[in-house]
């Protein structure tokens, strides 16, 4: 049954793979240089290893507490505060994350039956408002994290944790991500102005239902094997 399974995964990615083929090319930076290529793979490694790190260290404390909770009757009572700033700092890294993977949601019903030129207009204008808006956030949490320097903020639970600390690293995120979508904006307005239109629409054109289809099953199949192996 399991080899069965995994032939008619097989069959069906490959299907996917020549529907999508026959859609648009799949990697949304296959044409961008191989040092740019190389630059976003480094930095989507790193923001997605600290995403992770973050959950999984909240993972423990709350194992942590809830242990101590039921058999010793003592709390950390920091649970939960941790928890809020785990959330807030990783929406953050999430993202870039997002962007680098183009997983923002963009509305593409008609996208696809305009004129290349107006698609390569649409796009453009689409990453160069997301590094709008990106800057623009980062600028407003600048003036959040001068008001906290400013009155020495403090947390108001247990720890009293002083809030330049967990508000520095979310600021540290939120100019990350404007940083990230700052340099696709500069590189889509390089295309752009450059005539390059087609490498425009290949690297900045929303995620096709199909390619989002074609992840899924690969990562289904990747399940499957890795399912298989240990068994």
């Amino acid at each position: 049954m399991h080899g069965a399974w995994q032939r008619v995964m097989s069959l069906r990615a490959v299907q996917t793979d020549r529907i999508a083929a026959a859609d648009r090319p799949q990697r949304a930076d296959s044409r961008a240089p191989a040092p740019l290529r190389g630059m976003r793979d480094r930095i989507e490694t790193a923001l997605a290893t600290v995403f992770g790190t973050i959950f999984l260290g909240l993972a423990v404390v709350v194992t942590v507490e809830t242990i101590a909770r039921k058999l010793f009757n003592v709390s950390l009572q920091g649970a939960d505060e941790l928890g809020g700033y785990a959330l807030a700092v990783g929406s953050t890294i999430a993202f870039s994350l997002a962007l680098m993977g183009r997983n923002h949601i963009r509305v593409d019903v008609f996208h696809d039956k305009f004129p290349p030129r107006v698609q390569a207009a649409m796009n453009w204008l689409s990453i160069v408002s997301l590094a709008a808006f990106g800057l623009f956030i980062a600028w407003v949490a600048f003036k959040v994290i001068g008001d906290t320097l400013q009155y020495r903020s403090t947390a108001q639970t247990p720890w009293a944790t002083p809030l330049i600390i967990p508000q520095g690293v979310w600021y540290a995120g939120l100019v990350i991500f404007a940083l990230v979508a700052s340099g696709y904006a500069l590189r889509a307005t390089a295309l752009l102005f450059g005539g390059r239109l087609e490498t425009l629409n290949h690297d900045f054109h929303p995620k096709s239902a199909k390619e989002e289809l074609k992840e899924e099953l690969d990562d289904l199949a990747q399940r499957q094997t890795a399912e298989g192996e240990t068994r």
